[in-house]
């Protein structure tokens, strides 16, 4: 997965039809998604509880891109093996669900797949300073981890400092978290690479009218764009 600057959409299919997932991941590839975001949360690090491996292995089938796979659980490391055998491109790890962030990271590559590190809104860019060799991704939440369609928290400072730290090293930042028309161009021009979009990339569509979704994507790129 070669690091490329332009902007790449990834729909969180948190905010899908739950019953139709099949059939949302396929509508919203065909309508130009560049990536497929998948929340896993336990319950336990996050106030929530969505997909376990054996889920996240049944949409596998479905994506012709990038399955991006978001640990929002305590401990990671006995999962690692279950996400890489469920076929996740990218499995990225929070910086403060565990201690051994590093051994993490490491897991997560020698497993075959790209690592990713997730940053809390309270948690500062320093956190992943002495990571940066280990990965490949670098996950900014814009909301409180737990819920969809939350209101944004704006990272913009924090995207920046990122982008410098990470100089000529090929890691994408990603944002999640209250992506939109209004919010997204602020973060692509501070850095980021990869935006994810839950409720602003499924409102008002739907597998019957998958229109929409490419609508409301396009709307996004086109903001970013003409920045």
């Amino acid at each position: 997965m070669t690091v490329h600057r332009s902007i790449k959409i990834a729909p969180s299919i948190l905010s899908a039809d739950f019953a139709n997932f099949g059939a949302e991941i396929r509508a919203i590839e065909a309508e130009g998604a560049d990536w497929v975001h998948v929340d896993v949360m336990d319950g336990h690090f996050v106030p929530n509880l969505t997909f376990g491996p054996m889920a996240v292995k049944a949409f596998r089938p479905h994506v012709k891109t990038v399955m991006d796979v978001h640990l929002m659980i305590a401990p990671v490391d006995p999962y690692i093996d279950a996400y890489a055998d469920a076929g996740a491109d990218v499995l990225t790890a929070h910086v403060e669900a565990g201690p051994h962030i590093h051994r993490t990271l490491q897991a997560i590559r020698g497993a075959g797949m790209k690592a990713g590190v997730a940053l809390n809104p309270g948690t500062p860019a320093e956190a992943v300073a002495h990571l940066l060799d280990l990965t490949d991704l670098i996950c900014v939440m814009t909301v409180n981890p737990g819920f969809g369609g939350q209101k944004y928290i704006d990272m913009t400072d924090k995207v920046r400092h990122l982008r410098k730290m990470i100089g000529d090293r090929e890691i994408h930042i990603e944002i999640d978290g209250g992506m939109d028309p209004t919010t997204a161009p602020g973060m692509a021009q501070a850095g980021a690479d990869v935006l994810v979009a839950g409720s602003a990339v499924f409102r008002g569509g739907s597998v019957s009218q998958p229109g929409v979704y490419g609508k409301n994507m396009r709307a996004i790129r086109d903001a970013v764009e003409a920045i």
